[in-house]
């Protein structure tokens, strides 16, 4: 059996152009128009008025935390119930992450939770420095509740929206809430540059000290002069003509990735211990992977029994995130649990949801589970 993938790349055709274009003008250096365009693709669709093209995601929130003054001793907010790479950048800079658990209408970050850990962590003397939140699975977070508590308590907010582009809350998109905005281009993404990310800011300056310091942070001289430390994250002008083509075709990737969804749902629904996420009210998924929990029934079959079963047939799927709490590298790091997330991950997983996926390929996965239960 050909191998069906979790969410592998899928181009559009319009890439090529922008590649060959590059080629033709021989802008094969890290910098051109194509990143240019690129960020402004960007700004005009998510609704901000800056964006700095990076070569990942993670670089992203590495550049937002130093904007932001955050340094050695400090603590900074994040979801738990995430990928690695929204809280490593925070070790990076010699600070502490303070883990927020998940509320179970959307899976993200638990406004009750998140305010008791801003006033527990003033208490022993540590207001956090910055709330890294995460719209995990492309499911938009309760926005207005954990954007008041940030203003209440004057913390700046790093919205991860790596995989929610094409989201909305109350009609504007994500990424476009906080003080800034987080995107990935990864391979698995809904659109993808092969590899890279974006920092996404309505604060002009900002951006622009994030494209200085992605570039090596070279000082303004005719030589080589640096009075900063500088990384080396910026997007390449390749890269970015590859994401100009797939911005093209990105409502259609949407939309293909909420119809794989339905199919799922309509088919498996039916199955009592298959639960699957509802949208709430005012929020708009991209739904970037469909994910389901698998409640053991009473022939005892799990999530794991699902996966390894599809796995047999080359069918990719993955549990969910497990929590960073839960990290053996997070150890010890200050947490504030109620035990969703650990749920989530102890039944849920992602089902194959590339937009490449055949109707077979589609049916196949289905009719795999189906014989299951």
């Amino acid at each position: 059996m050909e191998r069906i993938y979790l969410s592998s790349p899928h181009m559009g055709g319009a890439e090529l152009k922008y590649i060959q274009e590059a080629f033709d003008t021989n802008w094969i250096a890290p910098v051109g128009p194509h990143l240019t365009g690129f960020e402004k693709d960007l700004t005009s669709y998510v609704g901000v008025d800056h964006a700095a093209a990076l070569s990942s995601g993670t670089a992203a929130i590495h550049l937002a935390l130093i904007i932001l003054g955050v340094g050695a001793g400090d603590e900074v907010i994040c979801s738990s119930f995430t990928f690695a790479g929204s809280c490593n950048p925070i070790v990076y800079q010699g600070a502490t992450p303070v883990f927020v658990d998940s509320e179970a209408d959307t899976w993200n970050m638990d406004p009750d939770l998140l305010k008791e850990a801003i006033t527990d962590r003033i208490k022993k003397g540590k207001k956090p420095k910055a709330i890294i939140l995460v719209h995990l699975y492309g499911m938009p977070a309760k926005v207005d509740e954990i954007m008041q508590i940030a203003r209440e308590f004057e913390i700046a907010v790093i919205e991860d929206a790596a995989e929610a582009l094409g989201s909305m809350y109350k009609g504007k998109k994500m990424g476009a809430f906080g003080d800034f905005g987080i995107l990935s281009f990864n391979g698995n993404k809904i659109i993808t540059t092969s590899g890279g990310g974006a920092l996404l800011s309505n604060n002009k300056e900002a951006i622009e000290r994030a494209r200085f310091l992605s570039t090596q942070a070279r000082d303004q001289a005719p030589h080589y002069e640096h009075t900063t430390i500088g990384y080396n994250y910026r997007l390449s002008n390749i890269s970015a003509g590859i994401g100009r083509g797939q911005m093209e075709i990105l409502d259609d990737r949407v939309a293909g990735k909420r119809n794989i969804y339905d199919r799922y749902r309509k088919q498996l629904s039916q199955i009592d211990c298959i639960k699957f996420i509802d949208e709430p009210n005012d929020t708009f998924s991209n739904r970037w992977l469909t994910t389901v929990l698998i409640q053991e029934n009473n022939k005892k079959i799990n999530k794991d029994h699902v996966r390894i079963a599809l796995e047999k047939e080359n069918i990719e799927s993955r549990p969910l995130w497990k929590p960073m709490h839960m990290q053996p590298v997070f150890n010890g790091v200050p947490s504030y649990i109620s035990g969703v997330s650990e749920r989530l991950f102890h039944e849920g997983l992602c089902l194959p949801s590339g937009t490449n996926m055949l109707e077979d390929d589609h049916t196949r996965v289905i009719e795999l589970v189906s014989h299951l239960f």
